[in-house]
């Protein structure tokens, strides 16, 4: 992929399975946003190709759910929480009818699940970040099918929200949803992620994280701008996710 001259990505090159959990660890401008946008069909490759389903991918599609940074939002726009989530299905329903009551009572039921239903009424930009960001997952949920791509979900919420989109996850994967997150939270992805990539432009390291969080690999995708703690980075501790 490039803009213009300069290259975003180069040689990325991979494979995911069903019900994988994938962390998308790099610096700002490594690329991350990028590869989740071509992905998703939102950004067409300046060279090589995305395949789904023994088809290439080329356009946004049922089957691969996108959901972009919060910070990339128009939180002044006059909808509410529901109509927002209902958004998840405007590629499976016509724009020129109504929502049925049926799909109306799905959207609520994702609303639930992120315990955001009481909030239906509620103009989307009243919302604090954590509450928006809920809302982001739930129209994702309701729109979910075999691939999930999340750019930055864990920015600007708290920990209980962690946990419960944490949870979400746990039963998305179960049903065999792959999960891929661009994440900033290093400790977050190593102890919750079944697989992380290091990325800075090319893929610098693809793998369980007690193979790739090293010391080298930390230092060679971020360069002199992460502290690393030799021992936390050895050592595979911690609670399952």
């Amino acid at each position: 992929m490039h803009f213009g001259d300069r290259p975003a990505l180069s040689d990325v090159s991979f494979t995911v399975g069903p019900g994988e959990v994938i962390g998308l660890l790099g610096p700002n401008g490594s690329g991350k946003s990028t590869l989740l946008k071509i992905i998703s069909g939102m950004a067409t490759p300046s060279h090589g190709e995305v395949r789904f389903k023994d088809s290439t991918i080329s356009h946004p599609t049922t089957g691969i759910t996108y959901v972009p940074q919060r910070a990339g939002a128009d939180w002044t726009f006059p909808i509410t929480v529901l109509d927002s989530v209902l958004l998840g299905l405007s590629r499976q329903v016509s724009r020129f009818r109504r929502f049925s009551p049926t799909e109306r009572e799905r959207a609520k039921a994702a609303l639930a699940q992120v315990k955001m239903d009481q909030f239906v009424s509620v103009q989307i930009g009243a919302l604090s970040g954590g509450q928006q960001q809920r809302v982001f997952l739930a129209r994702a949920l309701l729109a979910c099918g075999d691939i999930l791509l999340l750019d930055e979900p864990f920015t600007g919420v708290d920990i209980p929200t962690q946990d419960l989109f944490v949870s979400l996850f746990d039963e998305l994967t179960n049903r065999g949803t792959v999960i891929i997150y661009a994440t900033h939270d290093l400790e977050q992805a190593r102890l919750r992620a079944d697989r992380l990539m290091l990325l800075n432009r090319y893929l610098i390291a693809d793998g369980p994280p007690s193979e790739v969080f090293t010391a080298d690999h930390i230092r060679h995708t971020f360069g002199g701008s992460v502290l690393v703690f030799e021992k936390a980075i050895s050592s595979d501790a911690g609670p399952p996710r």
